[in-house]
């Protein structure tokens, strides 16, 4: 297939590229300038930015045959629902995939449930606050003829990015391993490789309508993620926990609060329905002797 795919450049983007070709699909890139970038491995490169929905006015053409979209939200749900208006209306009627990139952070803390699954309602926190209306915005696309897809990653890690780096660049600077909130939080995580093998049965396989986890471990405690950053980063000791207050100045209040979001999140449905088989390490191992 040809497959246009927003977010191209960014960390998850360019595995998602990567996987796409190595199964022989041609990955048109929108970018938001024209430099080339030949070592990406790109079939071809369209500009646009997804900031601008009047940018993306033809960039859908009839030979593109799946869209994904990994592009960040605006911050504006009014921007963003142009955005999907703009790449899901080309494609109404051809039964052609547009998988859309959500994540697990819709569905708030889980509370004392254990693995909650994609049937679970959202409760979204601050800074995702409108992302399960820009959710049902995509599934609607069903119903015009589009196969529509989203999928909800945990935290991201491995290559040395995602959010476990952020933990590693604080424990060299604070000279100290810490996390954020209660003793007992908990994320769940996939590797981005695996994420990136889930975005390729999405975009082949998974039916109009449908929601899918991308959880490779469904709560990993991050006292245990930041004890393996520690060691990473050269820095012995148990992780100290940071102050809500203190974390909100360094990170910005809604972030702080996604950082500190105790969640137990299921993955084993894309594991049975697309045969999706997560196998990279975890992600304490991956930074204790992995890419980090």
């Amino acid at each position: 297939m040809k497959v246009l795919l927003t977010g191209a450049t960014g960390y998850i983007g360019s595995a998602v590229t990567e996987h796409l070709t190595a199964a022989g699909h041609q990955v048109v890139a929108l970018t938001r300038n024209s430099e080339p970038q030949p070592a990406r491995g790109w079939h071809a490169q369209l500009v646009g930015d997804t900031s601008d929905p009047a940018s993306l006015a033809g960039a859908v053409t009839p030979d593109i045959e799946a869209v994904i979209h990994l592009a960040p939200p605006s911050g504006d749900a009014e921007v963003d629902t142009a955005v999907i208006e703009a790449l899901a209306t080309p494609l109404r009627g051809t039964g052609r995939p547009f998988v859309y990139t959500s994540g697990v952070w819709v569905l708030g803390a889980t509370g004392a449930a254990q693995e909650v699954g994609e049937e679970a309602p959202t409760n979204p926190i601050d800074i995702v606050g409108y992302r399960p209306l820009i959710e049902r915005r995509v599934l609607d696309e069903a119903a015009e003829g589009v196969r529509a897809v989203v999928v909800r990653p945990g935290i991201v890690y491995g290559r040395g990015g995602g959010i476990p780096a952020i933990l590693v660049d604080r424990a060299r600077t604070q000279g100290a391993p810490e996390y954020y909130g209660e003793e007992g939080v908990r994320w769940p995580t996939v590797h981005v490789d695996d994420l990136s093998e889930l975005f390729l049965a999405a975009v082949e396989r998974a039916e109009a309508g449908s929601v899918w986890h991308g959880v490779g471990e469904s709560a990993v405690p991050v006292r245990e993620i930041a004890r393996a950053a520690g060691r990473v980063a050269g820095v012995a000791g148990d992780p100290k926990a940071v102050p809500a207050a203190q974390v909100a100045e360094v990170f910005g209040p809604l972030f702080a609060d996604a950082l500190a979001l105790d969640q137990s999140v299921s993955g084993a449905a894309a594991r049975t329905a697309l045969d999706w088989k997560p196998n990279r390490p975890g992600a304490v191992a991956e930074l204790e002797s992995g890419s980090y």
